[in-house]
């Protein structure tokens, strides 16, 4: 496997692989038709947002990394008791 298909799949770097999993499945079932996956897609576009806001903020604090780890976000997401996107 590529190192660039490596890294997308890590779920220590990639935050919404559950949601880009859910989205091509969905594109799978419904042979493509955007329009039937139009929710799924919105769902990892807001995710992407999250936590690329979480990721700036951590920056402009001076955290590292930059990008919570998989343990990180998941305790991060039971604080806010639901998910946010």
């Amino acid at each position: 496997m590529p190192l660039v298909t490596k890294r997308l799949r890590d779920p220590d770097i990639n935050p919404c692989l559950l949601e880009s999993d859910a989205s091509t499945r969905c594109m799978d079932e419904n042979n493509y038709d955007r329009e039937r996956c139009s929710s799924y897609f919105l769902r990892y576009k807001n995710c992407r947002k999250f936590w690329n806001s979480v990721m700036i903020h951590r920056r402009q604090n001076g955290v590292k990394p930059p990008m919570p780890t998989a343990a990180e976000r998941d305790e991060i997401l039971g604080a806010m008791g639901k998910m946010p996107y």
